[in-house]
């Protein structure tokens, strides 16, 4: 990740659940943003496939209500944050069977920002008083989107 974008992620995670960030906790975000991209698009994909279609499309990605009203409130944080290019440079997926519409790369920082604004508020749910995420509430919360993405 740029040094460029590290202050842009603190003031993100700083808005979104008062958490503080640091370099470690970084490297923790890109691996869940390419693991639980990577989810969605499998994901995708079978729906894709299921409707007998060769491209994945917008609305073949499983985004479920809770996920949507997080990308609406990473909207609100985007208009100050600007975090959105560099979310969309993260947006690496490994190659899938089939490919991926422009429209739906296109909304991968959306995506990638909604999940980013669930998972903030998830370690305030798995600890309301935590101010900087230790290992153990990284874990907690990879579980967490585990079971439900």
């Amino acid at each position: 990740m740029a040094v460029m974008a590290i202050p842009k992620f603190e003031r993100f995670f700083r808005a979104a659940a008062s958490l503080d960030v640091d370099k470690s906790d970084l490297k923790r975000y890109s691996e869940f943003v390419e693991h639980k991209l990577h989810d969605l698009l499998l994901r995708g994909e079978a729906n894709a496939k299921a409707n007998g279609r060769d491209v994945i499309e917008r609305q073949d990605l499983p985004i479920t209500k809770g996920l949507q009203e997080s990308m609406h409130v990473y909207r609100r944080l985007d208009e100050e944050v600007e975090l959105e290019p560099i979310l969309e440079q993260l947006a690496s997926y490994p190659q899938l069977d089939l490919g991926v519409s422009d429209e739906t790369e296109a909304r991968f920082g959306q995506v990638i920002g909604g999940m980013s604004v669930a998972l903030a508020r998830t370690f305030k749910i798995v600890d309301p008083k935590v101010k900087n995420p230790e290992t153990e509430h990284w874990e907690r919360a990879f579980q967490i989107f585990d079971l439900l993405l």
